[in-house]
């Protein structure tokens, strides 16, 4: 899972989220709720938290989640935590190869016929700081 730190950045460079069953996210919130709520990391389930879309947006819904009174928030209160594999399908063609060297892995993109390379410790950190790269430029 990548950190909350890229996961924000990546949100703010304008990554669009459109939820599906099995994807994790945070509480994205004002200041004034407490730190240790959007800390909490939540999963879209059909059980539990479901998609909705709506004529004014995307609402997800908490179906009978009783440790905080939320039936329900935009995406735009939610930061989606995208896993490797969903990061990697992000990069779709720009995206070359993944190595894996003694203390870190490389991601290897061609963006513009340029090749570039992000590393990190972290597989899907490296994916992550590549995707963000991408959404740079796209806007």
């Amino acid at each position: 899972m990548i950190s909350r730190e890229l996961a924000v950045a990546l949100k703010e460079a304008g990554l669009v989220w459109h939820p599906e069953s099995g994807d994790r996210f945070q509480l994205d919130l004002p200041d004034e709720v407490e730190a240790e709520i959007e800390a909490d990391t939540f999963t879209v389930s059909e059980m539990t938290i479901e998609s909705h879309a709506t004529p004014s947006g995307t609402i997800l819904g908490f179906n009978g989640t009783t440790e905080w009174a939320l039936d329900s928030l935009t995406l735009g209160d939610a930061v989606w935590l995208p896993r490797e594999d969903q990061l990697r399908e992000l990069l779709r063609g720009t995206f070359r190869e993944l190595r894996r060297l003694p203390d870190t892995f490389e991601v290897e993109v061609e963006i513009a016929g340029d090749i570039l390379i992000f590393e990190h410790p972290d597989p899907a950190e490296a994916y992550g700081l590549a995707l963000l790269d991408l959404v740079g430029r796209s806007r």
